[in-house]
């Protein structure tokens, strides 16, 4: 059973506030920097590493096709790989977020309010 899931973007559509180190990967015009500490805090469930270290986290749809996750990232839907969803109850940003880069693929996923 497919389900799609897709939240409007909230006011404060949230993205991640780089650190200074990772000059490949900016924020949206749009990021809300009161969501930094929230975003840095997120860590890859295998290494412990931060997920926004090395990736460009940003807001995405999602949705649940038989056992897994798929995000909708650069353009298609991409399973999100099971040791890399962030089992998280504080998503402040009311979407799903993904971690992602092209070299690295899907390093972080957190769920967005599911109905």
């Amino acid at each position: 059973m497919n389900h799609i899931v897709t939240v409007a973007p909230a006011p404060f559509v949230a993205a991640l506030m780089l650190t200074a180190n990772s000059a490949a990967a900016r924020p949206p015009p749009d990021a809300d920097p009161m969501l930094a500490p929230w975003f840095e805090d997120l860590r890859q469930p295998d290494t412990g590493q931060s997920c926004c270290s090395i990736a460009d986290c940003r807001p995405a749809d999602y949705r649940i096709v038989e056992d897994h996750y798929e995000a909708f990232v650069d353009d298609q839907w991409m399973a999100v790989p099971s040791d890399k969803v962030l089992r998280r109850l504080d998503n402040p940003t009311g979407r799903a977020v993904v971690c992602w880069t092209r070299t690295l693929g899907i390093m972080c996923f957190v769920t967005g309010p599911e109905t």
